[in-house]
């Protein structure tokens, strides 16, 4: 999300990361073509049948992350400012000013606009005609330590687990280097803090699944922006427009089976998986 405080900024600005952590490896592959994505596909019907659809946490295990839904922090930040000053936010979307309560409104929008294109992963019409579990998860608005902030998308499939922080800048240009990523000619902190969302990802998952290494890969999802430059900072930060999300993750490398994607979904949906 494009959020500045009052809370968690998109950026994730307020975000506390673990200095002790190795940041995931750069294992995007990616041609010099913008229009294309990874190499390596691996989006058809899953051959695992017997896989079984993990269910919701057991009791004393936090509450069940799959039940929110997209945007739903930013929404309720810009809910409460509203609710602070009512006659002032509906003066400033009356005359289009940009406020904090519009900050954190459109950053909700963007997230949800991310989450459709999300589905094509999590709902494909393959999945439905043939009655089959789907191969990847995703989860949305997953709050993570003790201090408000939350991680935008995390999703799970054969390539990997991925987070997925949105950047919802209507009408820009995002332009995307070695190590920075700029939005019409300013430079921002996007790629570090998303390096370092995906790092402390994998220091909780890894925990909280048994201590057995659980990579995780940072990503950019751009709404409502052109994208130039590099697919990637040197990094291994993955910037892709939102509607070429799916496709990019669909056709990476494997890294995980069937079974192991939802045995990380059931570990991943648990609250308490987030809370260190």
């Amino acid at each position: 999300m494009h959020i500045p405080p009052p809370r968690t900024p998109a950026d994730g600005q307020s975000r506390s990361v673990a200095t002790d952590v190795p940041g995931p490896p750069a294992y995007w592959r990616v041609d010099d073509d913008p229009a294309s994505d990874l190499g390596g596909s691996f989006g058809g019907p899953s051959a695992a049948g017997s896989v079984v659809e993990p269910g919701p946490p057991h009791a004393g295990e936090g509450h069940d992350l799959a039940a929110h839904r997209p945007g739903q922090a930013a929404a309720e930040v810009a809910a409460e400012l509203r609710a602070a000053a009512p006659v002032g936010s509906f003066l400033a979307r009356l005359f289009g000013l940009h406020t904090r309560e519009r900050a954190w409104r459109v950053g909700a929008a963007g997230e949800r606009i991310t989450a459709r294109y999300l589905r094509r992963l999590t709902d494909p019409w393959w999945a439905r005609l043939a009655g089959q579990v789907p191969r990847w998860h995703v989860l949305h608005a997953v709050p993570i330590g003790t201090r408000g902030a939350d991680i935008d998308h995390v999703v799970l499939g054969p390539a990997g687990v991925v987070t997925v922080n949105t950047k919802h800048h209507p009408g820009a240009t995002v332009w995307v280097g070695d190590r920075v990523v700029m939005v019409n000619g300013t430079a921002t902190s996007y790629a570090r803090k998303a390096f370092a969302e995906a790092a402390r990802a994998a220091r909780l998952l890894t925990a909280a699944a048994g201590g057995e290494p659980v990579p995780v890969r940072p990503v950019i999802a751009v709404v409502g922006a052109r994208v130039t430059g590099r697919r990637q900072t040197r990094d291994g930060v993955l910037v892709v427009p939102a509607q070429q999300l799916s496709r990019a993750l669909r056709r990476g490398h494997r890294t995980l089976s069937d079974q192991r994607v939802h045995e990380l979904y059931a570990v991943a949906r648990r609250s308490e998986t987030w809370r260190g």
